[in-house]
């Protein structure tokens, strides 16, 4: 079966990668994207985009009336990919999105319009296989060392801190972790935030500089003994795995799916 792909934000490092990516596929065609600019342009017209014949949308209601979609891969941001998945839904499409930052709200809301219409849907905070190994491994060893935190690094153009990753993250150690309140009960911060977030007792360190892509580690500590696992992404090809798998997942699902560790077993 051919599956049929909408990417939307296809001149982001991202999207440009899931171009590449979904054409070389035997399995899937590219048959539009949609970005803020350059609207009734071809692709191959564009700079900054892949030199394929396809046609170039601002408005996804409008790319979904004169394309045939299965699939939209959305790479854009909270704000926008939402309004891209709710088009989605009411066209039958159903979304794959790398977009971090949604809500909680945001989640359940989603979710239950998937649950309607019986349309699966994958929201991704990392595409990264490595990464969600990462994630699974972590909730394993929060069983035995409840003591944790989280350092995560990304470039200096993320907008959301901490990542949905380390976020997502610190959600999976807290379903098997009682909270707890970490270091010395009397402890002050000199300098405000110097011991980042706080999540159930855990804490989130964030850093932003040029040159990183997305990293980050979990560092576990107990009686005499530490256990430190990490991920790093060097580049944006290494999301594509993800990417490719959530969207031939997606085809299979009736429901709204958040993490990619949720179909990885």
């Amino acid at each position: 079966m051919m599956i049929k792909i909408v990417i939307a934000g296809p001149r982001g490092n991202m999207g440009r990668e899931a171009v590449k990516m979904v054409d070389k596929e035997l399995g899937f065609q590219l048959t539009a994207v949609v970005d803020h600019k350059y609207n009734g342009f071809r692709m191959k017209d564009v700079e900054g985009m892949e030199p394929l014949d396809l046609p170039v949308y601002e408005d996804m209601e409008a790319c979904f009336q004169q394309v045939s979609c299965d699939v939209l891969i959305d790479l854009t941001t909270p704000e926008v990919g939402k309004k891209h998945m709710l088009t989605a839904f009411e066209y039958g499409v159903r979304p794959v999105v790398g977009t971090t930052g949604f809500t909680d709200v945001d989640i359940e809301e989603l979710s239950a319009i998937a649950e309607e219409k019986k349309l699966g849907a994958i929201i991704a905070p990392n595409f990264a296989i490595g990464a969600i190994l990462l994630m699974k491994f972590s909730r394993m060893a929060a069983k035995y060392m409840s003591d944790v935190e989280i350092i995560e690094q990304h470039h200096d153009r993320k907008l959301d801190a901490p990542s949905g990753t380390a976020v997502k993250t610190a959600q999976l150690i807290a379903e098997v972790r009682d909270p707890k309140k970490q270091g010395h009960p009397e402890e002050v911060e000199k300098l405000a935030g110097a011991r980042g977030a706080d999540y159930d007792g855990m804490r989130i360190h964030s850093v932003r500089l040029p040159g990183l892509v997305a990293h980050q580690e979990v560092l576990f500590g107990g009686e005499g003994q530490s256990l430190k696992l990490r991920h790093d992404s060097f580049n944006r090809t290494s999301f594509m795995p993800g990417v490719k798998l959530a969207c031939e997942t997606v085809m299979e699902l009736g429901v709204l799916v958040y993490g990619l560790e949720e179909i990885i077993e």
